[in-house]
């Protein structure tokens, strides 16, 4: 599908906007194209693009009827924050600029509320952060995270109305700055809009729109309340099927809130070449798969419904106390975070890079490195450690149905 250009949602965006309900798949459509079109500019934090978004995600929490919770009686609660596109984020020297997350509230009398959120800021032309070597251009992040905002607005819908879930108030919030470094979510936990201490607990959605065959999902922070394991295991919708792991940090938005000592689910769907990239477009989406993952979170939020406050465990950062390995070199290869299997499985090689070069390929299954044998992601860094630039080493992956060596040169 070709971009939306600013001439064609001129001309179709009351079309869509004036709309009466939609099946829920169309209106994730809906919702994704327009986030992720060439006229937000790739919703980077503080810019016209993100102001643009922030309003379409406003109407569509009104046209919802929900409550804005943010400063104020509005939907937004706003944030300055210091701008400098470096590696090192938003601190040192920079320009102040003004960041905003939009917040709604769907209040059922209840003594706790659930706190349900996706980042919907991204990179704008590129800058810190894009994985893109060329030219400046728009990042439309359908995936990243177009794809998050729309199961957020999915499950407000469905919320609203579900009488399996009354045992909870619902804040829904689409925040921004995660890309910069989680800063909307750390503003608004340090002033938060409702009393922290009523949060029961928080759903994280972050690329969740590339469901893969397999429907394989990670979910992220089961450690965090012994609640978890037990509900995830007693859901089954649609086929999915999870990846978990402990921890409740990782780079989103949950973080901030693990950190508060909430219990917190991350539901991501896996990485893949397109991230960070302009080419995370919309018609690269899984839209059936998200619709699956939405309603796998509303069944957790149904059978936790009446079980009261959920108990919050803290975690060790990393799972299972083991330690990634230090190294210097790298394949060049974007793990598949979702795979099942034994092996580190490729989700993409990135070209020009010494996996690519020594013919790896997408799919590739890493079993060995050198004399180091690859059960998993940890082993994986622990052969790579062994290296440094310009050694070489035999890599065995398996390709199909086969066992394959090739030779690297780090």
């Amino acid at each position: 599908m070709t971009r939306i250009l600013l001439s064609t949602l001129s001309l179709f965006f009351c079309t869509f906007l004036c709309a009466q309900a939609r099946p829920p798949l169309q209106q994730m459509e809906v919702d994704v194209v327009y986030l992720a079109s060439d006229y937000l500019e790739g919703r980077e934090t503080g810019t016209k693009g993100e102001q643009l978004a922030a309003e379409y995600i406003a109407w569509r929490f009104a046209a919802l009827g929900l409550q804005p919770k943010g400063d104020n009686g509005s939907w937004y609660n706003e944030f300055e924050f210091n701008y400098n596109p470096n590696p090192h984020g938003t601190e040192g020297a920079g320009v102040t600029r003004v960041g905003r997350n939009v917040v709604a509230y769907l209040d059922n009398g209840a003594a706790t509320t659930v706190v349900i959120g996706a980042h919907y800021d991204h990179l704008g032309y590129g800058g810190f952060g894009s994985l893109y070597t060329g030219e400046p251009a728009i990042h439309n992040g359908a995936d990243d995270n177009a794809s998050g905002v729309a199961v957020l607005l999915y499950l407000a819908e469905k919320l609203k109305e579900d009488h399996n879930a009354r045992q909870n108030n619902y804040l829904f919030m689409a925040f921004s700055g995660e890309e910069l470094g989680l800063v909307g979510s750390k503003k608004w936990v340090a002033a938060p809009t409702i009393d922290l201490g009523t949060v029961n607990y928080m759903f994280n959605m972050d690329m969740v729109g590339r469901l893969n065959e397999e429907k394989s999902l990670a979910v992220n922070g089961v450690g965090t309340s012994p609640a978890w394991v037990t509900a995830l295991e007693s859901v089954k919708v649609g086929g999915i099927q999870t990846r978990t792991t402990a921890s409740g940090v990782g780079p989103s938005d949950h973080t901030s809130f693990y950190l508060q000592n909430i219990p917190v689910l991350h539901f991501f769907s896996g990485q893949h070449s397109h991230y960070h990239k302009p080419s995370d477009d919309s018609e690269k989406i899984n839209f059936t798969g998200m619709l699956a993952v939405s309603d796998f979170m509303l069944a957790i939020i149904e059978k936790l419904d009446g079980s009261g406050r959920l108990a919050f465990t803290a975690t060790k950062n990393e799972d299972d106390g083991r330690e990634a390995a230090a190294f210097k070199v790298t394949l060049g290869v974007m793990p598949d975070y979702v795979y099942g299997g034994t092996g580190m499985r490729i989700d993409s090689v990135i070209e020009g890079r010494p996996g690519q070069v020594a013919g790896l390929q997408n799919g590739d299954v890493i079993l060995q490195i050198g004399d180091v044998e690859v059960g998993d992601i940890y082993d994986y860094m622990d052969g790579l450690a062994k290296y440094k630039k310009g050694d070489k080493a035999p890599v065995k992956v398996k390709r199909g149905e086969e066992e394959v060596v090739v030779e690297v040169t780090f």
